[in-house]
Formats: C-alpha cells, structure tokens, sequence
C-alpha cells in the first residue's frame, strides 16, 4: 500500500514537473523569395496555426527578395498579409540589409511591418530563444 502511494506520488509530481517545464508555442518562418508559392504557403501556415493554437507566437522574416510580400506595390497577397496582421501574435519583420541591397525604403512597406538590422541575426536569436524555425520553401 505504501509502495504503491509513493509510486502515484511519484507520478503526478513528474507530470507536473513536465508541464511545467514545456515551452510556450513560438515559430519563426524564414522567408527568402518571391515565389508565389512559398509566400501563399507562409500565409496558410499562419492561419493553421493561429487556429489550432490561439496563443501561438508567430513570426515572418523576410530577407533577399523575401520582402516583396510585405510591399503593397508587389504583393499578390496583400490582403492575406493584412489579415494575418490582425492576430497580436503574429510579426512581419523585414531585414534592413535586403531593402538597401535592393534600393527599397522602408516608407514602401506595408504599415505594421518592423524592420530588423540583420533578419539571419533575428532568425538566429530567435532559435537561441528557443523558438522552432521553419524555412519556407516548395
């Protein structure tokens, strides 16, 4: 009986050490081109896990031609874009290195959009924050 209490005990104090040591739902998308493809994909990877995990803590990092989802005057999914925005959860940021290289200021992005010095940096850090990385790619 004894050995048998402590073996429950032992069990449920486990099980709440476990909880309490996972880790909030946080994802960094890695986006790099302009294909259609991949920047339709990021948008539909928000929303699934917006919906299957209200909480979630997203992030889109945009470098190289990346960016172009985020401008106004390029985007074929602007829409998606500004949807997406609405979720307090969810951050497009945009890496200052690729609008220079590309002669793009950052007036020509969509409002909401944060600039990052250096979007391998932000990615990087947010890795080592323990972040889940998903590179977006078809």
């Amino acid at each position: 009986m004894r050995r048998t209490l402590l073996v429950v005990l032992f069990a449920a104090l486990s099980l709440a050490f476990v909880r309490a040591q996972r880790q909030p739902y946080r994802v960094v998308f890695d986006l790099t081109s302009r294909d259609s493809l991949e920047q339709k994909a990021v948008l539909r990877w928000l929303r699934e896990v917006g919906t299957s995990s209200p909480n979630a803590q997203m992030e889109v990092v945009m470098y190289a031609k990346g960016f172009e989802l985020v401008m106004p005057e390029r985007s074929a999914y602007l829409a998606d874009v500004k949807e997406a925005m609405k979720n307090p959860n969810v951050a497009f940021k945009v890496c200052a290195i690729a609008l220079k290289n590309n002669n793009v200021d950052k007036s020509q992005l969509l409002p909401g959009v944060q600039t990052v010095p250096d979007g391998i940096r932000e990615l990087v850090s947010k890795q080592q924050d323990h972040w889940g990385y998903i590179k977006v790619m078809h």
